[in-house]
C-alpha cells in the first residue's frame, strides 16, 4: 500500500466515527491549505512546473473540482493525495494534513515525542561527520549545513534553486538513490507527499542514521511515517487558521506562515520505531 494510501487509512482508524465536511480551500501560488468543518488547517505544497496548464475541457477534467469541495466529506477530497494530477494531490494532502491536526489534537503523537517551537535539523542533531543527502533544496538547511558536514548533496528537480556557491552540491535526481544509500542522515522536503516517489525514496535511505521528513508539507499524523523508516517530522501547528487561509490564497510562501503557525518537530521515540514498510 502506498504512503498515502496507508496514510488515509491510519486516520479512518484512529478518526472512527468522525465525518468532517470541507470548509475552506485555497490553491496559491506557494501553497494549498485546506480548512476541514473542526476548524483544523492543513497546507501542501503547490507543485510547479506542471506539464499540463492549458485551459481547456481536457486539463479541467484532471484536475482539482473548482467550485465543488466545499461541503465535500473531507474523506472523499483525501482520496486526492493519491491522484496521478500533481494539483490533486496537493488537495488531498492538504486535507490529510488538515486530518492529522484533528487526530493529533485528540490522541497525541503516539510513538513520538512532539518539541514545539524547535526545528527538525536541531532536533536531528548532525554533526560534522555526517554525510547529508537532502531531497528539495530547503534554502534554510543548506545555509544551515554548508561547510558544517563531511559532506552534503542536494537532490532537486529545480537546481536554478540553488545559488552559484551551493551548485556544487547538486546532485540529479537519476543519482538520488546512491546519494541516499550512503547518506548517514537523510533530509526529505515535504513536498515529496505532493510530487511523487517519497515510497521510493524512503527505501532507499534504510540505513541512515536520521531521516527527516520536513516542511510545512510534512505535518501528517506521525505513526504512519515512523513505520516506514521517518525518524523525524519537521512540520507546523497552525493557531490562526483563517490568517494562514488568507496568507496562502495571497501567494504567500512558507517563510511568512511564522505569523499564523508554529514550527514543531515530532520525534520518533524508541518504543515508536518499526520497518513494517509496505503493510
Amino acid at each position: 500500500m502506498e504512503v498515502a494510501e496507508k496514510w488515509a487509512a491510519d486516520l479512518r482508524g484512529v478518526l472512527r466515527g468522525s465525518s468532517p465536511l470541507i470548509q475552506d480551500v485555497r490553491v496559491g501560488v506557494f501553497y494549498t491549505a485546506i480548512r476541514i468543518s473542526s476548524g483544523h488547517v492543513g497546507v501542501a505544497f503547490t507543485p510547479r512546473n506542471l506539464a499540463d496548464t492549458v485551459c481547456c475541457p481536457r486539463t479541467a477534467a484532471s484536475a482539482p473540482p473548482a467550485g465543488r469541495m466545499k461541503g465535500q466529506s473531507a474523506w472523499q477530497l483525501a482520496t486526492q493525495a493519491a491522484s496521478r494530477n500533481p494539483l490533486c494531490r496537493a488537495v488531498g494532502v492538504a486535507t490529510l494534513n488538515a486530518l492529522s491536526a484533528l487526530a493529533m489534537d485528540r490522541h497525541g503523537t503516539p510513538g513520538g515525542e512532539l518539541h514545539a517551537g524547535m526545528d527538525a535539523l536541531e532536533a536531528a542533531e548532525v554533526g560534522q561527520a555526517d554525510h547529508v543527502a537532502m531531497v528539495g533544496a530547503i534554502i534554510p538547511f543548506i545555509k544551515a549545513l554548508k561547510g558544517h558536514v563531511a559532506s552534503l548533496e542536494i537532490i532537486d528537480k529545480h537546481p536554478q534553486s540553488l545559488k552559484p556557491d551551493e551548485q556544487r552540491f547538486y546532485t540529479p535526481p537519476e543519482r538520488a538513490r546512491q546519494s541516499l544509500e550512503r547518506a548517514s542522515i537523510v533530509i526529505l522536503s515535504g513536498s515529496a507527499l505532493v510530487e511523487g516517489g517519497l515510497d521510493d525514496l524512503l527505501r532507499a535511505c534504510s540505513t541512515a542514521r536520521q531521516v527527516v521528513l520536513a516542511g510545512p508539507t510534512a505535518s501528517p499524523w506521525p505513526p504512519t511515517f515512523f513505520e516506514r523508516g521517518v525518524s523525524i517530522l519537521g512540520g507546523i501547528r497552525a493557531h490562526y487558521s483563517e490568517r494562514l487561509l488568507s496568507l496562502v490564497s495571497e501567494g504567500g510562501s512558507g517563510y511568512q506562515f511564522a505569523q499564523v503557525a508554529e514550527k514543531i518537530s515530532i520525534v520518533r521515540t524508541q518504543a515508536g520505531t518499526s520497518t513494517a514498510f509496505g503493510t
